[in-house]
């Protein structure tokens, strides 16, 4: 099952790699790293439906916020899960995304016990 995780800065991925080795070892992981909501784009349009289970974006990113990726996400894909991750977990970011489709919303540090519980759920599912 693949995930989708997008953020500009590139230690994302080492991080989530090494965090989630176990559920990629022996569950079926498979995560897809964009570094910019335009590329997350392209990814999610190479196939239709998307061939991605859900997607976990940050929201502070430069060119397309993660904010403007997921209200066009909601609008070509509205089957498709998206969680936002901010450094900033102020009311507004995430008021705007809920309101937006988000289905849920984390704050940096990333607390990863809870982001393995939705991930979770997703495999589940």
């Amino acid at each position: 099952m693949k995930i989708l995780v997008v953020d500009d800065e590139r230690d994302v991925e080492d991080l989530f790699r090494q965090k989630f080795r176990k559920e990629i070892r022996n569950e079926g992981l498979e995560l897809v790293f964009a570094f910019s909501g335009k590329e997350a784009l392209e990814i999610l349009e190479t196939t239709n439906p998307p061939q991605v289970a859900s997607v976990f974006s940050d929201i502070n990113m430069p060119g397309m916020s993660g904010l403007e990726m997921l209200g066009i996400i909601k609008s070509r894909f509205p089957q498709l899960q998206v969680n936002m991750i901010s450094a900033y977990g102020d009311t507004d970011n995430y008021t705007r995304a809920m309101s937006s489709g988000a289905k849920g919303f984390f704050t940096k540090p990333v607390d990863f016990e809870s982001l393995r519980r939705e991930i979770g759920e997703i495999l589940r599912s």
